[in-house]
């Protein structure tokens, strides 16, 4: 087997598997709930009163360094890197930037499964604030309802801009989409890289993370298997 490469029966896992993992998250590395830690004051500050927070926070780490700020490469790096936090990397820490989910209805009757493959994200550890980045796999069978296919891509983008594990981004990206699509019958398979892992510590850059989350249907053995054929799993 390639380095990269997933076996098909390592994920036709027992049913019961991934709800048992779930139960045990509060004990294990992968945070404390599926929500993302928060404060309760989270988004008192506008987005303009966090970049500048975060400016002079970075200025100080950059000095820290021993970096000499009044360099024309380096003049402007803390105000580039604040607004990158708050507007593009851990955008997706704020509700307000949630993605639309309009449904329509399934008046042509398609009722079998729908997958979007090899949707390309980018997320940050939460443990050392490097970034994650792989691909990600979406299936789920209509209850009725049918979303527009680019908003699976932005949902994914939504939940992967913000400091994350691999483990929690997948349950709520499948979580999210269940409630959208009013549907049990969702999957998500998500295949990353980690630099924590692979630019740093062990240094092993040819090793991937795959993880899954199955509901509805997707329990089933044969549902699933057609899931993971069609991926090429």
């Amino acid at each position: 087997m390639k380095p990269n490469e997933i076996s098909l029966n390592s994920l036709l896992i027992d049913s019961d598997a991934f709800s048992a993992k779930e139960k045990e998250m509060g004990d294990n590395h992968i945070g404390s709930s599926v929500n993302t830690p928060l404060r309760e004051d989270a988004f008192d500050l506008t987005d303009d009163e966090k970049i500048k927070k975060i400016e002079g926070h970075f200025k100080e780490i950059m000095q820290t360094l021993g970096l000499d700020l009044t360099d024309d490469s380096l003049r402007g790096t803390p105000k580039r890197v604040a607004k990158m936090f708050v507007k593009e990397i851990f955008s997706g820490l704020d509700p307000k930037n949630e993605p639309a989910a309009t449904l329509f209805e399934n008046k042509f009757g398609y009722n079998e499964m729908l997958v979007e493959k090899n949707i390309n994200f980018y997320s940050n550890c939460e443990h050392h604030f490097v970034p994650i980045f792989g691909k990600a796999h979406i299936a789920y069978i209509s209850s009725g309802k049918i979303i527009g296919l680019s908003k699976l891509n932005r949902i994914v983008h939504y939940f992967s801009k913000r400091p994350q594990v691999q483990e929690r981004l997948t349950i709520q990206i499948g979580k999210h989409l269940q409630k959208v699509l009013n549907t049990e019958h969702v999957a998500v398979i998500m295949d990353a890289k980690h630099l924590c892992v692979s630019s740093r510590g062990i240094k092993d850059d040819s090793t991937s993370t795959v993880t899954s989350f199955f509901g509805g249907n997707f329990h089933n053995q044969d549902t699933r298997k057609e899931f993971l054929t069609s991926i090429e799993l």
